[in-house]
């Protein structure tokens, strides 16, 4: 869940003669698609559905998320456009250039809500359906989404906590590169929850990886008694295997999230484990939910429970078979 610099609008997806292409290769659309790609071969309109998320661009999690809602939009046919913005402000704004568009349902995050509110609810003024993915577990039903794809944050972190005690662990520092991401912040209070021993909340500047190293080294040299360090993104848990070399310490690094550079760390024994909230799942689901409403009047878990998509662990003895996914850029 790292926060990279806001962005615009990154890809606008031509599914149909594109669909291979997206789903073999990776690769992307990019440009508007014309008047002939908005109807389908009986001639019928094609749903648009619009995607935003507070990611940005370039970041490994949220391009598995895109590649899941991509292939759902090749499956269902969909005309799908993927937009974002780390910045509340400027994720609200995309929002409303959705509604204004008139898609046929919204795909949207929630790590911060409170600045969501408005939008989303224009955008059931509007007619429109939306569904929630990635954040906002504990907030979806209160802003009237259709349903929730992702992991129970405080769930997620307290068998982290749970895990550091079979680990016979006694001073975790769990790392947070976003202040005010309701996600996060979930996840370290259940770690701390959980955990028998020692937990410390160390706040980073996510867009920084060298400032993130250079934090978490720092914090270490202070305290050798921290004997773990839980970070919030495949990314950071890299940085932090950095940080304790730097710092000479011998904690040890464990994470949420995934990907295939963090999947060959777990197998060298650099980090401990992962927690996999399957990032591909949650965007296919969110896209594919939105088709199956539009099309037969379904909502999955009944708009009464979210969908979970995690948390699942991923450590040196079931690594293998995840590896091989993570490379073909899908888990």
């Amino acid at each position: 869940m790292k926060t990279p610099p806001p962005s615009s609008v990154l890809t606008r997806v031509a599914v149909g003669t594109a669909a291979a292409c997206l789903l073999l290769a990776g690769c992307s659309a990019v440009g508007a698609t014309d008047d002939a790609s908005d109807t389908d071969a009986a001639g019928t309109a094609r749903l648009k559905v619009t995607l935003i998320t507070h990611g940005g661009e370039g970041d490994a999690f949220w391009e598995l998320v895109q590649k899941g809602a991509q292939a759902a939009a090749a499956k269902d046919d969909i005309d799908l456009t993927y937009a974002n913005d780390s910045d509340p402000t400027g994720q609200a704004r995309l929002m409303r250039d959705a509604i204004r568009q008139r898609v046929d349902g919204i795909a949207v995050t929630l790590a911060k809500p409170t600045a969501m509110a408005g939008p989303v609810a224009e955008a059931r003024s509007a007619g429109i359906p939306v569904v929630g993915l990635n954040s906002g577990v504990d907030e979806w039903q209160s802003a009237g989404l259709l349903g929730y794809f992702g992991q129970d944050e405080s769930v997620a972190g307290r068998s982290v906590g749970d895990k550091l005690d079979d680990l016979r662990a006694k001073h975790a520092l769990c790392v947070i590169h976003e202040r005010g991401n309701v996600a996060l912040e979930a996840r370290c209070a259940g770690v701390k929850k959980a955990f028998g021993g020692d937990t410390e909340n160390l706040y980073v500047d996510g867009t920084d990886m060298d400032a993130v190293t250079d934090a978490v080294a720092t914090r270490l040299s202070q305290d050798p008694s921290i004997d773990e360090v839980v970070t919030n993104g495949a990314q950071f848990a890299l940085a932090a295997v950095k940080s304790a070399e730097e710092a000479d310490s011998k904690a040890h690094v464990a994470t949420f999230d995934l990907n295939k550079d963090l999947a060959q760390a777990v197998q060298d024994g650099d980090v401990q484990f992962a927690v996999d909230q399957q990032p591909y799942l949650q965007g296919y689901l969110a896209v594919d939910s939105l088709w199956l409403y539009r099309t037969n009047g379904n909502t999955l878990g009944g708009g009464a429970a979210p969908v979970l998509t995690g948390p699942a662990f991923v450590t040196k003895a079931n690594v293998a078979s995840v590896a091989r996914f993570a490379a073909n850029g899908t888990r």
